[in-house]
Parts: structure tokens; sequence; C-alpha cells
């Protein structure tokens, strides 16, 4: 393949205009970086022109050429990541708020007089919040974060032991009046976790289930009692708070004939029991308040009955056409409620084994449901966005109110009803929980039919009913989610627009909005923004928690550099060459780094918790080759343009050679952390200055007058630039050789340049190495002004 590029240079002086020509002939796509004017030229993707203010005609060359590596998995990469990612989120400069829909939620009531209630909220942003309730207010009083992934429930268990689950495959135990502590993760599902039930208030027993069809009965008492330390080669169920290891649970399976069997591969700690029969996702979990019975639902369309005590299976109740997506027993266990996506609600007698009852109030999937303490009506919510209420006896029922998104929880409280969406905000309504029939009594209630097809026809024939509350009596705020992004060419900026229409602009290197642009077009705004820069790819970027989650990947991540002058470092030599992924990562741990300093300060602890920096290089070397990066010094001083946050700290979600993979703001790092906790490659380069080896990105070019010109060859020998080259570097040098060999005489009176060339040329010299570094040259006090244009955009050389 023969890629050309055209370059056209050129200058004014009393001579007049000159052109040069840039000629790329090569074998294959590559790239040549010029981050002066900032950009990176794919010669087999993109036509460039430059423009600079010289005095004469040459053709520059290009030989050879070596591919820049590859930054970051592109999608059609078939190669596996080996090593482990280092993740970190930026979190909102109002880190009080979730960032994206609310998942599920959780109430504790207090006994105390004055005392606060509680409401807990899981959010896909992957944190739990937890709320003092007042009549008018919602303060947020803790944020539970160790989740990598969507928080899909979470019940409470005891007085004040809080659990949840994950799209990350985990369960988590929590104190749910602490700030925040993680006091165990539990490890057992192959899938997702998408649902909690639990007894009441008097029982310890929790049951997890998830997508991979499994659904496990768990007793915390027994599961959180402490256990004897696991040697380090044995599996971990879990870190706790502070990142440190747990030992691994043991899996009792309940086969299909009721059996118990015991999986060898695990002989330590607490045995959770396994209740096997779902051959498919289950999306649904209810448990009385004895915890004596527990009913399950999910794709399979039908509920399944189960004893938790041993996990053997009771029954299965068929009727609905759809996914069960939510479920409610009452405190004996008699009834059940359940909720599908066939937009049907039915009441289930499990002593007859029966549907008692169905009610066609939703047009759409039914996913939430909550009942009032008789068990005598029942709330729902779902995918039409709205909220009824129905009166299981009578079958009437009345719209409650209509949101702008699909519920996905309720939690009763006293004569209020707490309703999560998918949206980051919370809403508070009248519900007269203690007495229900008052909301019948204002009228526009329906009777509720027996077949979904009913509610339907009802619609179709202009029948609406009308809310009976319009707005919310308290809203807990949240903030909008990022739904777009897009990484800009300069790989530092991403443009984002989230779901209130907010364009903003954010600088990744420091986690911080450095533009809110408000409600603009996204594609205009990327447009305007558009800058002839270009660094390769050394990040991945996704938005499925709602904010940004910058991703780094070993060696890849290490590939973009920029000089010191073009990141506006004061006090650095401008021509210093800065990696983007180190002197990030620096940023991130610098909290770490002062407080594991502090820590070795004082005498190790007996078990040798601190890795030296002997250790991790000598680890380091088992691993791969690695080079040092010369360029910088091997300090803990983080720039400007990487210094993050400490109001609204990102945080960190990666994993080391234990524990799974765990999440942490960089400021609650308290220095223990090591190689059990940070994949090696991370404290490699910032304890030791150490980068993975990279790949030879010399590239090789001759300087030839252009076709037609009298002008003398500049050079015969071949020139080199090294793998990041600022354009200047090539004008200087072309300037140089135009005028330094001829004597002084040959410059005008005026200062200008005179034309042709003399003196002899050496071979193979480097340009943008050493050789513009030395004292003043007679062109340089001249001081002439160059300018490069490059798709129309200017930059000026002195």
């Amino acid at each position: 393949m023969s890629l050309i590029c055209n370059c056209a240079l050129t200058g004014k002086s009393d001579c007049g205009k000159n052109t040069f020509e840039l000629r790329l002939d090569t074998a294959e796509a590559t790239t040549w970086k010029c981050l002066d004017f900032g950009y990176t030229f794919n010669c087999a993707l993109e036509r460039v022109l430059l423009y600079c203010k010289v005095q004469t005609l040459f053709a520059i060359n290009l030989s050879t050429m070596h591919r820049v590596g590859s930054a970051g998995n592109t999608n059609n990469s078939s190669r596996p990541r080996k090593e482990k990612r280092l993740t970190y989120v930026v979190n909102d400069s109002d880190d009080t708020k979730h960032c994206a829909g609310i998942n599920c939620l959780a109430l504790l009531t207090t006994v105390v007089p004055d005392g606060s209630d509680y409401l807990f909220t899981g959010s896909r942003d992957g944190r739990l919040k937890r709320w003092a309730l007042s009549e008018d207010a919602a303060t947020c009083s803790a944020t539970f974060e160790s989740h990598v992934d969507w928080v899909n429930d979470a019940v409470l268990v005891g007085d004040n032991t809080l659990v949840s689950c994950s799209s990350d495959m985990t369960l988590k135990t929590w104190n749910a009046l602490s700030i925040g502590t993680c006091t165990r993760t539990l490890r057992q599902h192959s899938d997702y976790v998408t649902c909690l039930a639990a007894g009441g208030k008097n029982s310890n027993i929790v049951a997890s289930g998830g997508l991979g069809g499994e659904v496990f009965i768990w007793d915390l008492e027994a599961a959180l009692a402490p256990v004897s330390k696991c040697s380090d080669d044995e599996s971990s169920n879990g870190i706790n708070g502070s990142g440190n290891s747990l030992p691994l649970t043991n899996l009792r399976a309940i086969s299909s004939s009721n059996s118990i069997s015991v999986h060898t591969t695990q002989t330590q700690g607490y045995v959770p029991i396994a209740a096997k029969g779902h051959k498919d996702s289950v999306y649904a979990l209810a448990m009385n308040e004895g915890g004596t019975i527990l009913v399950s639902g999910g794709t399979e369309k039908v509920v399944r009955v189960w004893d938790p005590r041993s996990g053997s299976k009771t029954l299965k109740l068929k009727g609905h056409a759809d996914n069960i997506r939510a479920l409610l027993l009452d405190s004996t266990g008699r009834y059940c409620l359940s909720g599908s996506s066939d937009s049907m609600i039915r009441l289930w007698d499990i002593g007859q084994q029966r549907c008692v009852h169905s009610y066609a109030v939703h047009t759409d999937s039914v996913w939430a449901l909550a009942s009032t303490p008789t068990f005598s009506h029942v709330y729902s919510g779902g995918r039409d966005f709205s909220l009824y209420l129905t009166d299981l006896q009578t079958r009437e029922s009345c719209l409650l109110c209509t949101g702008e998104h699909p519920i996905r929880q309720l939690a009763l409280h006293d004569d209020s009803i707490w309703v999560a969406s998918t949206d980051s905000s919370v809403h508070r309504w009248p519900a007269e929980g203690c007495n229900p029939q008052k909301i019948f009594q204002r009228g526009s209630s329906f009777l509720a039919g027996n077949l979904s097809f009913s509610r339907a026809r009802v619609s179709l024939e202009g029948y609406t009913p009308v809310p009976t509350y319009k707005e919310p009596t308290l809203t807990i705020p949240g903030t909008p989610a990022i739904v777009q992004h897009e990484v800009l060419n300069n790989k530092r900026h991403v443009l984002t627009k989230d779901t209130s229409g907010s364009v903003k602009l954010w600088e990744i290197t420091k986690g911080v909005v450095i533009e809110d642009y408000g409600k603009v077009s996204f594609k205009e705004k990327k447009d305007e923004l558009f800058e002839m820069v270009s660094i390769p790819t050394w990040f991945t970027v996704d938005t499925r928690l709602g904010s940004l989650s910058v991703h780094l990947d070993t060696p890849q991540c290490f590939s973009a550099e920029m000089y010191s002058a073009d990141l506006n470092i004061v006090g650095k030599p401008e021509d210093d060459k800065v990696n983007l992924a180190r002197e990030t990562l620096k940023g991130l741990l610098v909290h770490w780094l002062r407080k594991r300093k502090q820590r070795m300060g004082s005498p190790a602890s007996a078990n040798g918790e601190l890795l030296s920096g002997k250790d991790i290089a000598t680890r380091s070397l088992a691993h791969s080759r690695i080079e040092v990066d010369g360029s910088s010094e091997n300090d803990a001083m983080v720039y400007p343009p990487f210094e993050f946050s400490v109001a609204s700290p990102p945080s960190i979600v990666t994993e080391g050679t234990h524990g799974g993979p765990w999440r942490k703001k960089i400021t609650d790092l308290d220095g223990t952390e090591d190689e059990k906790d940070f994949p090696w490659w991370c404290l490699d380069c910032v304890l030791n200055n150490r980068l993975p080896p990279r790949e030879n990105t010399k590239c090789s070019f001759y300087l030839h007058p252009c076709e037609g010109s009298t002008v003398q060859i500049l050079t015969q020998g071949k020139l080199s630039a090294p793998r990041i080259l600022r354009i200047h570097k090539v004008i200087n040098y072309v300037i140089e050789k135009m005028v330094l060999d001829k004597p002084v005489d040959t410059l005008h009176a005026d200062n200008s340049f005179a034309p042709g060339l003399a003196g002899s040329q050496s071979q193979h010299q480097a340009a943008g190495d050493g050789s513009f570094r030395s004292g003043f040259k007679p062109w340089q006090k001249l001081r002439p002004s160059i300018e490069i244009l490059c798709n129309n955009q200017a930059s000026i050389v002195s």
C-alpha cells in the first residue's frame, strides 16, 4: 500500500513564498506524532496540510516508520487481558447524591422516642446511602462503598445489619449504623446477584438469587462469626472494610433429590445452603417473618416455594404468562403476592396451592410490590411509571400517582410510601398506610379486572385513571446520570451528556468538570471542541455506573507521553516528556503513598503486611521485562494537571492477588494495601518508577528538494525522530541547515534570510534530540516567526 501525506510549508520573505512537501511511502498504516500542534498523523486515514513560514523548497520523504503501539483493548482485539486492571470512578462534586437509578430501598424504624428513622438506598452507581428521615427532610448520613457494580437489592437483618447484593456477583454485610463499614464479602454466585429476602427482625436468615439460576440461603449469625485464619494460598471469601482477605465459605448444595452434597474444593468456614431447582434466572425472592417459607420467581414464569431451613423444594405455582419480577409473603407465610411482566398481580394461597385472585391493574410489567401491615391492600408499580393501590378483597383500585420513570421498588413508611425508580432521585408520596380506605373515598377508583387484556382494553377505550396525588411530599434529589460521552483528541478531556440534557467537559487527569455548557447540542459542542491534537489512546471509558469510569490496562496505558510545556507544568524543563498514565497513578495514590510512608516510619507489623520497593521489584521482574522511565524523577511530586479533588475524590476499583475486586475512595486508602490488593504493575510504577517495555517508535526520513526546485539537497543522510516530536524541531532543523552554514554576510540588512544554502551535512542526524539545545544561533537572534497551520488551525513558533 502506498500512502501519501501531502504537506505544504509556506513562508514569506523578500524572496517570496516557497513550499515544502511531506511525502510518506510505507507498506502499512502508520502514525506520525507532532505534539506541538497536537496531532498524530494517521496516514492511512487522513490527508494533512502543514504550512510553515520558511525560505526555500524541499520535500521530506519518510523512508521507514515503526507502528505506534496500540493503547487499550480495541473492540476487534482477540488478545485476552492478562494483567489486572485499575479503574477509577470520577465522582460528582456533590458526593452525597446518587448519580444513577435507584434499584432498592430498605427502611429501618426506631422504637426510641424522638429517634430518627433511616432509609437505605442502593443504586446503579454501585453505592448505598443512609438517609436520616424527618418530617420534611432527608439527610445523607453515610455512604456505603465497596461494590464494584450495580447494587441490585438490600435488606435489613436483625437490629443493625444491612445486607446488599450486586451485579459484581457478591453479597456484602454492613454495620447499618456505622459510617459505612463493610463487615464481610460473600462470594458464591456465578452471575449477577439480583435479589434478596430476609425474615423478620428476630431472624438471621437471608436468601439470595441471581441470573445463574442459583438461590443461596445464609445464616448470618454463623456466617459473621469469627473464623480461623486461612493460609495465604487458600481461597478468599471476600475482603473486609480495610481490604484484608477473609476465608471463603463452603457450599452445601441441595440436589434435585434433596440430598446434601458438599463441594470438597472448599473446606473452611461457614456452609450456606443452595436451593437447587431453578433452570434459569431468578428475579424475585420473598420470605415470611419467621424465616420458615421462601418463595422465588424468575424467567420460568412459576413461583417456587422452598423450606429455607433445609433448602428443599415444597411446591411450584403456575399461572403467570411472563417473567415474575416481584414477590411478597404475609407474616404467616400463607398468602403470596406476585407481580409479573405479563402486567398481572396474582394472589396465591400456598396452603391450597392455587391462585385465588388476579388483578389487571397495570398496562405494563409489574416490578415492585408493597403491602399494608395487615396484608389487606397492595401498592404496586412498574414499567408504566404508575403507582396503584388495590384492595385485595374488593378488587377496588386507584391510581396514586404517575412519574417520569419506571418504578423499581417501594417501601411503606407509616402513612407515606417511598418510591425508587430508574432515576437517581427518590420520592415520598402519601399512602395512608394505616387506613388506605381514605384514598378510595376520594373517588377516581376502578374495579381491577382478572385478565390482562381487560386493563389494556379499558385504556384503549379512552378511560384513563386520574392520579390522586400530583406532587410528592418529599424528594431526595440525585445527580443526573451520564448517558453519552466522547473522548476528545487530546486524550485528557471527555465530553459528556446526562439524563437532564446537560453537556459538560471533564478533565479526567484531575477528575473534575472544567466546563458546564448547559443544555446544548452534544454533537455541535463536540465538533466545536475538535482540535488537531492527537495522543495515543491510553485509557478507556464507560458510564455504566452513571459516572465516568476510567480504565487503565498495562502496558497500553503507558503509551501516551506529552512534553511538560504542553501540559503547562511550571518549573520543569519544557522538553521533558511526561507519561500521562504514570502521573495519573501518582495523583490517584498520593494519599496512599503518604500514609504508607507514615506506617513505614514505625516498626512493621509481625505479619509483614507492608510490601517494600525491593519486593515489588522482584515480583515485577518475575512477570515481565521492565524499563525505568528516565525522563521523570523518581519522586512522589504530583504535578498540577494530575491533582485530583479532595472534596469529591475519585474511587479506585481494582483487585490484586487475593480477595477479588474492591472499591474505595482514594482518600480512604490507609496505607496497608499492598500487592494482595493492587495490581503489581501499579505499585511498580508508583514505588519504583518502572514502566513496561515499549516498542521502538522512532521514525526515519530524508529531506529532499521538491520536484522542480533548484535548491540544493539539505542532507545526504537519514534523519530520525523520537517517539514524540515537536514539529518546531523539524522547522528549526530546516532553518538551521539553510542558514547556519552560510557566511553571516548572506543575511540582508533587513534581517531577512538570503536564498541558497552552503556547507556539508552529517549522516543520520537526529532531528529533535539534542540538535537545538545549544546556545543561540544567528537565526535565533533574529527570532523569526514561524506559523504552522494544520487543517486551518494555527500555531505560532518563535
